[in-house]
């Protein structure tokens, strides 16, 4: 991961340990591979439980700012409880006082697209999708809104923010 720049001291003495510390190592971690994780599904309600589904997360961490992607898939046995869906976060969102915006999908019986939003200093995130097909307006991705869910729906998140450190 990227951190901070060192201050330099006038009349130092620059090593190769140094450069490679401060500039080699600093460009490796842009240009490397994505880190994996398993996001948290979670929910305001009765808590939803993946069972033989599967959940895939990946982030890329440059500075503050992340880069995500989560994709869900529902098994045979997942159970879907009750209130509005969360993914946890790689990491903290910051303090910002500003909520982020990403997109959504849930390809069901239809696909379906909207939002992510992750609010300031946030854990987590929630996906907006059309309430149904004939009331665009959007509200919390839920076992049964926009339609309900079923073994192979999936949930495909994408988005970034500003990482907290």
């Amino acid at each position: 991961m990227t951190f901070a720049p060192r201050t330099w001291v006038v009349g130092e003495v620059v090593s190769a340990a140094i450069m490679n510390q401060e500039i080699r190592d600093q460009f490796n971690s842009i240009f490397s591979a994505w880190t994996t994780y398993t996001p948290a599904w979670s929910s305001t309600g009765t808590a939803p439980v993946l069972n033989n589904g599967t959940m895939l997360g990946r982030y890329l961490k440059i500075g503050r700012l992340v880069i995500c992607e989560i994709h869900m898939t529902c098994g045979t046995t997942t159970t879907y409880g009750t209130g509005n869906y969360n993914w946890s976060l790689p990491v903290a969102a910051a303090s910002s006082g500003i909520a982020q915006v990403g997109t959504a999908q849930l390809l069901g019986t239809a696909r379906w697209c909207g939002e992510i939003v992750i609010s300031s200093a946030a854990s987590n995130c929630g996906a907006f999708l059309p309430i149904s097909a004939t009331n665009t307006r959007t509200d919390f991705l839920t076992a049964t809104s926009p339609e309900t869910l079923a073994s192979t729906a999936q949930v495909r998140l994408t988005f970034l923010y500003e990482a907290a450190s």
